[in-house]
């Protein structure tokens, strides 16, 4: 069974944000971090996974992350420091 993450990344504690989804968290965080692929996150500098959700199916991913995207600054930095309220980069935890 594969695992499906919504994630957040931001450039610094309340900078910009970017929200995705992915099957390998890792790689996907990997490939921001060193600019790999053009975007968004290479053009602002958006390397920092602040906050991340794990799902069993495709489908809840995505509507979760649509959901996200749709919600306001001050709802998404709430979130994150819910769980993480020194926006601390998770991905060495990861690691």
């Amino acid at each position: 069974m594969k695992t499906f993450y919504v994630y957040i990344l931001a450039s610094k504690q309340n900078g910009t944000l970017y929200i995705g989804v992915t099957n390998d968290i890792l790689r996907r965080v990997y490939e921001h971090k060193n600019d790999l692929v053009d975007g968004f996150c290479k053009k602002y500098g958006v390397h920092n996974l602040v906050y991340f959700e794990q799902f069993d199916e495709i489908e809840s991913a995505i509507q979760r992350e649509k959901q996200l995207k749709k919600w306001n600054r001050k709802w998404k930095t709430d979130l994150i420091e819910k769980t993480n309220p020194n926006w601390r980069d998770l991905y060495e935890d990861l690691v």
